[in-house]
């Protein structure tokens, strides 16, 4: 639905549609939603703000609906995963002629002054650039990880705990170094955390939609891969920043979560890596989850999964 207080526009700057997906956290849903208005005002930029409501039952819908009218809702009567939502969103987008840029923000993120004006400028410099990321931060104002390399061999074994912890964050785990976010400068990345990715309407329309194959998680290096092979340049902008709290909605169902986030990477893999790699991983991971001590039935299964899905 349209806003009776529209947001003020500018025809100079792109046309831009957030999407966000959301379950059940209403209040991080809100301060997010009052940041963007807020960043659209500063800005003067005007968006197609969509909400996609995955069947909340904490009131998200209603608080909605009365405090933020100025978006377009949609409300799913069930759980349909963060990519089909997004995707949701993204094909009636197709169908009235893509944006030039889609921007994915996580409802539990704030938007920071200035952030989307750098994002958007960014792009109109950059014309290779088909997905870029904003520099997140924790809630008390620390770095947070937000770019990688893509997973090759070693990140599971970290992930699993068979690696020491001291090279956890070091590009053996497919990390950058903390000094070239404290640089300021842009640089090159293999993909971005999701929480508050943008994409280019022109790089979508290249190498198409989100993967429905993946229900949550590894979603956004899927489409980075993608773009990467496709000729598209993923970057971090670190001079755009975003408080990102992370883990809001994933955290209230662990078992599960779990199970999607080690299913997707199996998909992840037999995708995008070659199959010694994937032979590999793949004994890793079921060693691992098949032989963990049993826990809640819930757990028993979420294991079972797993050990499923890295049959490759």
């Amino acid at each position: 639905m349209r806003s009776a207080d529209p947001l003020p526009s500018n025809s100079s700057v792109a046309r831009l549609a957030v999407i966000i997906v959301s379950w059940n956290v209403k209040q991080l849903l809100d301060a997010c939603l009052l940041s963007l208005r807020e960043e659209l005002r500063l800005s003067d930029v005007h968006a197609d703000v969509w909400i996609v409501d995955n069947a909340s039952t904490d009131g998200s819908i209603k608080m909605i609906q009365e405090r933020h009218p100025w978006v377009h809702l949609i409300t799913n009567r069930e759980n349909l995963g963060y990519v089909c939502a997004n995707n949701q969103v993204l094909k009636q987008l197709q169908r009235q002629g893509i944006p030039d840029i889609i921007w994915l923000l996580n409802p539990d993120t704030i938007v920071q002054p200035g952030a989307l004006r750098t994002l958007l400028r960014f792009f109109q410099t950059h014309p290779r650039a088909g997905l870029i990321g904003p520099q997140l931060l924790n809630v008390d104002g620390t770095l947070q990880p937000g770019a990688f390399r893509f997973p090759d061999l070693l990140q599971p074994f970290f992930d699993l705990g068979k690696l020491p912890q001291r090279f956890y964050y070091t590009r053996w785990n497919g990390r950058y170094p903390a000094s070239t976010y404290e640089s300021g400068q842009p640089f090159k990345i293999d993909h971005p955390l999701g929480a508050a990715m943008m994409a280019r309407g022109e790089a979508i329309q290249d190498v198409g939609l989100l993967d429905e194959g993946f229900f949550m998680y590894c979603e956004e290096i899927d489409w980075a891969w993608r773009m990467k092979k496709a000729g598209w340049e993923t970057w971090m902008v670190p001079e755009a920043k975003i408080t990102h709290y992370g883990g809001a909605s994933s955290g209230q169902a662990r078992p599960a979560t779990t199970a999607y986030l080690w299913e997707s990477r199996a998909r992840l893999y037999r995708k995008h890596r070659d199959s010694f790699t994937r032979f590999l991983v793949g004994l890793l991971v079921r060693s691992h989850f098949a032989h963990k001590p049993s826990e809640a039935p819930e757990w028993q299964h979420a294991y079972r999964k797993i050990v499923s899905a890295w049959q490759i």
